[in-house]
C-alpha cells in the first residue's frame, strides 16, 4: 500500500475529540499521511478551550484520499465560508473517502456530497440531515458506498475503527484497538437519548441552546439558501 493522504477540516469552533479522536487512529493506517487544513496556519482555537495548529492550508491540499470533517459549535460559520466549503466540495468529489463525525455531516450536506447518501451525525441534529439531502439513519457509523458518517463526538473512533477495517482489514483494525487500548467500559449508562431518559436530555438542550442560540436557525437558513429547500 502506498502513501494514503487523510486530511481533516480544521475550523474555529471545532470539537477536538471530533478530529483528534478519529485521526490517532486513522494516523495508524499503513502509508498513513495526515494533514490538517485550514485557511492559514495561525492557531485554531477549539470548543474546549485549546487551540490546534494546522499543518497545511486550503490552497496546499487540492486534492486527497480520504476527506474526513468533523463537528462542532462552528460549523455554521464554517457552513458561511465560502473558502472552507469550497476546498470541501473539491476534495470530495475527488476523494476515495468521504466521511464526516458529529455535526461535520452537516457540513458535508451543505457542500453538496450527502444528497442521496445514508448519513448519521449526533443524535440532536438527526432532523437536520434531510434538509441537506441526507437520509439519516440512528447508528454509531454509516457507510454507504464510499461516504461514511459517524455519530456524536466520541462515535468518531468507533467510525475510525469501522473505517480501517474497510481499507486495511479487520486484522489491521483490530491490531490499533489493542495498541490504543479501545476498551470502554463507561461508570454510567447514559450516552444516548433513550438511555439518558427526557429529564437530562431536557438538560442538554437547554445548555446547548445558552451557549449557541442561532445555531439552529443558522443551519436552516443555510440549508435554504444553498438551494436545499426542495430537499
Amino acid at each position: 500500500m502506498g502513501i494514503m493522504h487523510i486530511v481533516f477540516l480544521l475550523f474555529p469552533g471545532v470539537t477536538q475529540l471530533d478530529l483528534t479522536g478519529p485521526a490517532q487512529f486513522l494516523s495508524r493506517l499503513p502509508g498513513a499521511k495526515v494533514d490538517l487544513v485550514w485557511a492559514s496556519l495561525e492557531p485554531v482555537p477549539t470548543d474546549a478551550g485549546f487551540s490546534i495548529l494546522p499543518t497545511a492550508t486550503f490552497t496546499d491540499v487540492p486534492h486527497a484520499d480520504l476527506l474526513c470533517v468533523p463537528g462542532g459549535m462552528g460549523v455554521a460559520s464554517v457552513i458561511d465560508h465560502a473558502g472552507a466549503l469550497d476546498w470541501v466540495r473539491q476534495v470530495g468529489s475527488g476523494a476515495e473517502w468521504v466521511t464526516s463525525v458529529c455535526t461535520g455531516a452537516l457540513v458535508l450536506g451543505a457542500a453538496g456530497l450527502l444528497r442521496g447518501y445514508r448519513a448519521t451525525t449526533h443524535w440532536a441534529w438527526h432532523d437536520l440531515l434531510p434538509l441537506f439531502g441526507a437520509e439519516p439513519v440512528a447508528a454509531r457509523t454509516v457507510i454507504d458506498r464510499n461516504r461514511a458518517t459517524g455519530g456524536g463526538v466520541t462515535a468518531g473512533i468507533d467510525f475510525a475503527l469501522t473505517l480501517m477495517a474497510r481499507i486495511a482489514g479487520d486484522d489491521v483494525a483490530r491490531a490499533v484497538q489493542l495498541a490504543l487500548e479501545y476498551d470502554p467500559a463507561p461508570p454510567f449508562d447514559s450516552g444516548s437519548p433513550a438511555k439518558a431518559g427526557a429529564e437530562l436530555v431536557e438538560v442538554y438542550t437547554a445548555r446547548a441552546n445558552r451557549l449557541a442560540p442561532n445555531r439552529r436557525a443558522d443551519l436552516i437558513a443555510a440549508a435554504h439558501r444553498l438551494g436545499f429547500q426542495a430537499s
